[in-house]
């Protein structure tokens, strides 16, 4: 497996992940609606290509045979999401397609992720995890994560907790 950092080049291939791991992920617990609403708008080529172009954000793809077999974006300074802190990296997608799970992916891209931060001096590394997904949760506290605090995701109709999640760094 090679990491690869992702440019506008690659926005079909992003695309099609970012689809294919969410419906993954999460279709089996929203409604239909709710996760083509969300597609729709957090992965459209538009939405995409402006996260691409942000200076504070990258993107990077796990491949394996040439192909793409799962996603990282990380984000600093004032592209994260919650916090904005010059002293913190925020994880804000790590997935990996159904078919390559259980073959240490998501792994290898969360040790490259916090090797990204070590690299920029940041302090910490946070992130924020559906509070129902007990196996993200689970890989995440094995890796020395600590759950911090929480925050409301609108999905739909419904407003999700997102427990929030963080690991201080040497």
């Amino acid at each position: 497996m090679t990491i690869k950092k992702i440019d506008s080049t690659n926005i079909d291939a992003l695309i099609h992940i970012a689809e294919k791991t969410f419906r993954a992920a999460y279709a089996h617990l929203s409604k239909p609606e709710d996760i083509d609403a969300y597609i729709s708008a957090a992965f459209s080529s538009e939405k995409l290509l402006r996260e691409l172009s942000h200076s504070d954000s990258d993107f990077y793809f796990a491949m394996i045979d040439d192909e793409p077999a799962g996603y990282l974006k990380l984000n600093y300074n004032n592209a994260q999401t919650e916090f904005k802190d010059h002293d913190g990296m925020e994880i804000e997608r790590l997935y990996v397609l159904p078919g390559r799970q259980r073959q240490q992916i998501g792994q290898r891209l969360l040790t490259f992720a916090l090797q990204q931060a070590i690299e920029k001096q940041m302090r910490y590394v946070w992130l924020g995890v559906w509070e129902i997904n007990h196996k993200a949760i689970s890989f995440y506290e094995r890796n020395e994560f600590k759950i911090t605090g929480r925050h409301t995701f609108p999905f739909g109709d419904e407003k999700d907790a997102d427990l929030l999640m963080r690991r201080d760094l040497p």
